[in-house]
């Protein structure tokens, strides 16, 4: 099955999924655990060309929340076949690190439309045939905490700069805003909020 992880910049998704995958390999009830992460920077074209964008070098594209949301879709688009091999196998656990409700977010948080969600589930679901995830989590941290980490991470590594997005602390409380109301309604799949690993295991037990 898949599982995504969701949050705002340093919001703690790696760390997390870290955890989990510690947890999963030490239960004999899954057969495999594996994480992927998206943007896919180091093996995509079009994650490479909206980081670019993100870091002033593509003129004016970032400017665009809906040009910005088909990039990052094609990203996910390039490994649909192995999605689906995931999502077929309720033995097995794929813990994504970002996925379709990221770009849900932060479109509708750009565009301050709702249904800007509702165009993007079409988009990547409907259109490009990603497959929905079995569960979805919020890494529920507040904005000023995620923040303050993110700025530590650019100031210890010169390599994780803050990106256009994540210099901007407007999007990202209207991005946690539009995420804690995607779980509030359980967008697209089953939602929990979480910070640990614990609540995350129990719903997958309940899963498969």
């Amino acid at each position: 099955m898949i599982v995504a992880l969701e949050g705002i910049d340093g919001a703690g998704k790696n760390t997390l999924v870290q955890k989990l995958i510690r947890e999963l390999g030490a239960t004999d009830r899954i057969d495999s655990a594996a994480t992927m992460a998206f943007p896919r920077y180091n093996e995509s074209l079009h994650a490479q060309l909206a980081a670019d964008a993100l870091h002033g070098k593509m003129g004016d594209l970032t400017d665009s929340a809906h040009g910005m949301a088909v990039m990052f879709a094609l990203d996910r688009y390039g490994v649909v076949g192995e999605l689906w091999q995931w999502a077929s196998s309720p033995s097995d656990v794929l813990l994504l690190d970002r996925y379709v409700a990221s770009n849900a977010a932060y479109t509708s948080a750009r565009t301050g439309r709702i249904d800007d969600r509702a165009w993007v589930a079409g988009l990547e679901f409907d259109r490009l045939g990603l497959p929905r995830p079995a569960l979805q989590v919020l890494v529920d941290t507040a904005p000023d905490t995620a923040r303050a980490r993110a700025r530590s991470r650019e100031q210890a590594d010169a390599s994780r700069a803050r990106d256009r997005y994540e210099r901007d602390a407007s999007l990202q409380d209207a991005t946690y805003a539009a995420y804690a109301e995607m779980a509030e309604t359980n967008w697209e799949s089953q939602w929990v909020r979480a910070t640990d690993a614990a609540p995350i295991m129990e719903v997958i037990g309940h899963l498969r």
